[in-house]
């Protein structure tokens, strides 16, 4: 008989770009609370902040004193607009946030890898290593990150009572996802090769944020259901509060 850890189903509520700004002490609070209420884990998809400021993250460390269960995040773009990402994943640490670049952590039984994740584009109009050494070093980026998401997720791998593994970035591995946004500037909200690690570590899931265009969920070629919770898109959508929960 499976024990009653392994029956448990455990919800994983995910929301990203978020934004937080200075005005918005008081606005999250009760957020928080309510997601504490219905989910067991908190995921944040990156853009934290609006303008990568750190005391934008000290307003959301505050606001996540009401969050009563694990948080697990990445940082975004908008984290890193004004070079502070460094102090605002700190802030974020001290705040007990499971910041994700390249790591992962295990929540009751479930693996979670992250990293930021960087554009490129996808499938047959994916960037190459080719040309100037601005264009390569365009693509490097996305090859790294791709990397880091791949070693984290082996490193689940080597975890013997992992239920379920669950890949967390900014950016998004699908083009799916990204449907709404203008085409010309998908190159610049996501890449495929950030999809390359999910299939090949039989990831169960993948959430990321970025595209507030585009459209809540897509898959890979493999079939593994990627989620782009960007919250204007869920706020659309009609979920409460702007998150959306996955239960696995």
């Amino acid at each position: 008989m499976e024990s009653q850890q392994q029956e448990q189903k455990i919800r994983i509520a995910a929301v990203g770009d978020i934004h937080v700004r200075e005005t918005d002490r008081g606005r999250w609070s009760a957020c928080f609370q309510d997601i504490s209420r219905k989910a067991d884990v908190l995921v944040l998809c990156g853009d934290l902040t609006d303008t990568g400021d750190e005391a934008e993250a000290e307003l959301l460390a505050n606001e996540l004193k009401a969050c009563t269960i694990p948080v697990v995040a990445v940082l975004g773009n908008h984290d890193y607009e004004k070079s502070r990402h460094k102090l605002i994943r700190q802030i974020m640490i001290n705040a007990k946030v499971h910041i994700l670049d390249g790591e992962a952590v295990v929540i009751d039984g479930i693996g979670f890898a992250g990293v930021k994740g960087f554009g490129g584009g996808f499938d047959n109009h994916m960037l190459s290593m080719f040309g100037e050494g601005a264009m390569k070093a365009f693509v490097q980026e996305a090859v790294d990150e791709a990397l880091h998401l791949d070693r984290a997720l082996a490193r689940l791998d080597q975890e013997h009572d992992l239920r379920h593994k669950i890949a967390v970035m900014h950016y998004s591995p699908v083009k799916d996802t990204i449907a709404g946004e203008p085409e010309v500037i998908f190159p610049f909200l996501g890449s495929s090769r950030l999809a390359e690690p999910l299939g090949r570590r039989n990831v169960t899931a993948a959430f990321h944020g970025h595209a507030h265009a585009g459209v809540l969920q897509g898959q890979t070629s493999e079939g593994i259901p990627v989620y782009n919770v960007a919250r204007p898109i869920l706020m659309r959508s009609g979920y409460d509060c702007g998150y959306f929960i996955l239960e696995v």
